[in-house]
């Protein structure tokens, strides 16, 4: 899916509506007892983290949501059951957290106390405006620090209706977000033609938190993956890395404002032949941090490539299509090398030794190794991240239907860069911090891997047309 923000995802004027979960719904939460199953690491960390963040007196919005369009006019009553069914179907987003202390403890609602309340809030004739008030109004239904933390909207006109749903990251992950277009046409489909829909059922987040929390806690700071960590850490000078480039930062200054950089990286054709290049190492992945780790050495002259490379967690089937944040995150460290095939072999032995780290919550590592991470930002670290989303269902009618993935630019001292793999060819989104230094050094990067791509595909299409003899 394209990522985007919600300024550049096609916003047109249209009437506005808006579902929230009902005050009866909200009133059933506040009754609700203690769900004894624990947060997820990811979920407790971030949570903290915008607490801590809003202690030192800023307000850094974090939600990720959707954008897609429906075919004309959009059934209310149909659009609000599907809603509701989608919600239903995934536990997650009738849970959330309650502050007891410093203590987080869960709770979760039964199926049957959740409804959602329409609100039509008006005609909008001008996009910008449009687009003001969906991210002013993201900014508050999906807080960290509320509940609820979701909200659904609809842009409805004569000849589409544009969904746009938000979501505050406990609950959501990228994957959660591209199968979302597609659930949510199904649904509505069923609702128009009044019918139930029999989805194979999917497991629940909530069971997976309580899971992954379990075998987390049974290790201890002696652990292998913990050592593993702990040098890699301290080879980034005591702390996770950052993107190895000159951002314009200052030490000890306040939290920047972001930027946001997106746009097609190179089409279909050059992304197939430079996947074919990279197979025999691992492929589009392995490829792009091969290609990362060139260019930041250029840019800024370190000697070894060091990030943390983000991984799914969905080991079992039964979490394949569970919404949920089902991502853990592994060290990698790629010396300098004079040449592409070189690092592609380097970013391959990285992989193949430390992809098994990403199993264990870096949240939960880094509270054994009881080291001060107090986090005054968003972001841990810096990502470069690659997901091939062309298997998703419903992915071959992305661009038909206007659909996209939804990020919150606001502030944050790291850069997370996302290269997807689409249908059309690689799409490249990143924020970053909106410093000048920062903008020359990201366009040099985009450009570089730009660049880097399209002469592998080249040299990959020399390759093939190459005789093979027997």
């Amino acid at each position: 899916m394209r990522i985007s923000d919600i300024q550049r995802c096609e916003v047109r004027p249209g009437r506005l509506v808006e579902w929230t979960f009902s005050p009866a719904t909200v009133a059933a939460a506040a009754a609700t007892p203690p769900d004894p199953r624990p947060p997820a690491y990811n979920q407790e960390s971030h949570i903290r983290t915008a607490r801590t963040v809003r202690e030192d007196g800023l307000f850094v919005p974090t939600w990720l949501g959707t954008a897609f369009d429906l075919p004309g006019r959009a059934d209310l009553d149909a659009l609000e059951g599907a809603l509701r069914d989608w919600t239903l179907r995934h536990e997650t987003l009738r849970s959330g957290f309650r502050w007891a202390g410093d203590e987080m403890r869960r709770f979760t609602l039964d199926g049957h106390d959740v409804s959602l309340r329409r609100e039509v809030v008006g005609d909008f004739t001008d996009s910008g405006a449009l687009v003001r008030h969906l991210q002013d109004r993201f900014d508050v239904a999906a807080d960290a620090l509320g509940w609820p933390n979701l909200i659904y909207a609809a842009v409805v006109r004569d000849d589409s209706t544009s969904v746009y749903l938000a979501f505050d990251h406990t609950n959501v992950d990228s994957y959660s977000l591209q199968r979302l277009p597609d659930e949510i046409h199904e649904l509505y489909a069923a609702r128009l033609a009044g019918r139930a829909l029999a989805g194979t059922p999917v497991g629940s987040y909530v069971d997976f938190c309580e899971l992954e929390r379990a075998n987390a806690d049974g290790i201890d700071d002696t652990h292998a993956i913990v050592a593993r960590w702990r040098e890699f850490i301290g080879r980034c000078d005591g702390r996770l890395p950052n993107f190895p480039v000159d951002l314009g930062l200052r030490p000890g200054g306040t939290l920047p404002a972001q930027k946001l950089l997106r746009e097609p990286l190179v089409d279909a054709e050059a992304a197939a032949a430079f996947e074919a290049y990279c197979r025999p190492y691992g492929g589009g992945l392995v490829g792009v941090l091969a290609a990362t780790s060139l260019i930041v050495h250029e840019i800024g002259g370190q000697p070894v490539y060091r990030t943390v490379v983000p991984f799914h967690t969905r080991m079992k089937s039964e979490w394949s299509d569970s919404v949920g944040w089902y991502v853990g995150g592994a060290p990698i460290e790629v010396p300098v090398t004079r040449d592409f095939d070189s690092a592609l072999a380097a970013v391959r032995a990285e992989l193949r030794a430390n992809r098994s780290l990403s199993r264990m919550p870096l949240a939960r590592v880094l509270r054994l190794l009881g080291a001060d991470f107090r986090p005054t930002s968003p972001d841990l670290y810096s990502i470069v991240s690659y997901v091939d989303a062309r298997v998703v269902p419903g992915s071959a009618q992305w661009t038909e239907r206007k659909a996209y993935g939804l990020i919150r630019v606001s502030y944050g001292d790291q850069v997370c860069a996302w290269v997807n793999r689409l249908h059309e060819g690689l799409w490249f989104a990143a924020r970053y911090p909106d410093t000048d230094i920062a903008y020359k050094n990201m366009q040099r990067y985009v450009e570089g891997l730009r660049n880097l791509v399209l002469a592998v595909a080249a040299r990959q299409r020399v390759r093939a047309a190459e005789p093979t003899f027997s």
